[in-house]
């Protein structure tokens, strides 16, 4: 039983590493200066729903974990979308490449597609529990084509 609480801070803390990225690749003034669409969320959102979507990920995560353990396919593809997750506000804040964080949002999204896909196959609920963070890269991902589009200036030639 106590293997099962350890087994979730484990991956609570690789949701929180992951997470890092984004406090490390702060928006910052470039991204204020650049032409966003008016339905931006404003920026106390998005650490107020990441915060709920990786907690919603590690319970993911950890439900499958008690039904197949360190099985190669659903670990795989779950710490696939948890990298991807991690790279995209290095490739749009660090690195400023509206266009890469374009296409590592739609490689993203699809990740989290194959993710719920397989834990589907394991637990239903697991797969549930992700379906808010696939709608949540949704909007991501349009935002990122609004913002790619708005800027043409920002995106080196």
């Amino acid at each position: 039983m106590a293997m099962q609480w350890i087994a979730l801070l484990g991956f609570i803390g690789v949701c929180v590493v992951a997470a890092f990225s984004a406090s490390y690749a702060r928006p910052g003034a470039w991204y204020e200066a650049l032409d966003k669409p008016p339905w931006t969320p404003a920026n106390w959102v998005f650490p107020v729903v990441w915060t709920v979507l990786y907690a919603m990920i590690a319970v993911s995560g950890w439900l499958v974990w008690l039904e197949v353990g360190f099985a190669a396919l659903p670990m795989a593809v779950y710490l696939a979308q948890l990298t991807l997750n991690a790279a995209w506000s290095l490739i749009f804040f660090k690195l400023r490449r509206i266009d890469w964080a374009l296409w590592e949002a739609g490689a993203l999204w699809l990740s989290i597609a194959v993710t719920i896909a397989v834990f589907a196959t394991i637990r239903w609920d697991a797969a549930l529990l992700l379906v808010p963070y696939q709608v949540w890269v949704t909007i991501a991902f349009v935002l990122n084509l609004s913002i790619y589009r708005r800027n043409p200036d920002a995106v080196p030639a």
